[in-house]
């Protein structure tokens, strides 16, 4: 191999790791960020103050192979063989976030209202536990895959905060919100907007 084709190669894994960190960096997010980017700290556990204790029980099952190309692990459940609906929801959240909190119980009315779609949600904290928690404290059923390492917004390319609701269709992308939805109108909307 040349030389030069050897510093092409080292050069392009450098960049590689230098993108990936960084965008690992922005998905933790910063000092500076909004309250609802931010993790919490260890002696509060979240505005809403909700309890996370472990919780036995069972989460809804995931279907086996991910979201959005990305094989994530179910979140308290299985994963089982299936496919995922010709419309896809997706709601990335975390348990420390309050926009999650009270959003999560939004997409799951979209859920109830929308059986011919497929929500999901994917929790982006590494912290499992508290992520079953919440979703049993909230009474969300909707399945959820688990990203212990932000895998899913760095490889989608998207901002670093949550919630944020993806809309796909036949597997492709068709739209992008990173804010919180305040009622199921609004969750609609959207969604109808990146549908039509």
């Amino acid at each position: 191999m040349q030389k030069s084709a050897i510093w092409s190669v080292v050069a392009v894994a450098v960049v590689t790791v230098l993108v990936l960190a960084g965008a690992f960096v922005l998905l933790r997010g910063g000092e500076d960020d909004a309250a609802s980017d931010a993790a919490p700290s260890e002696s509060a556990v979240g505005p809403s103050q909700i309890t996370f204790v472990p919780n036995a029980d069972q989460r809804a099952d995931c279907v086996a192979g991910g979201v959005g190309g990305i094989d994530l692990p179910c979140l308290g459940g299985e994963d089982v063989p299936g496919e995922l609906n010709d419309i896809t929801v997706v709601n990335l959240w975390a348990w420390w976030c309050e926009p999650c909190q009270r959003e999560l119980p939004i997409t799951q009315a979209l859920a109830d209202a929308h059986p011919e779609y497929s929500v999901v949600g994917v929790h982006a904290d590494a912290n499992a536990t508290n992520g079953v928690a919440m979703m049993n404290e909230l009474d969300v059923s909707f399945p959820s895959y688990q990203d212990d390492t932000n895998r899913f917004a760095g490889l989608q390319g998207l901002p670093g905060v949550v919630p944020i609701t993806l809309v796909y269709q036949g597997g492709e992308p068709v739209g992008m919100f990173p804010q919180a939805f305040n009622s199921l109108e609004e969750l609609e909307a959207a969604v109808d907007g990146a549908l039509s």
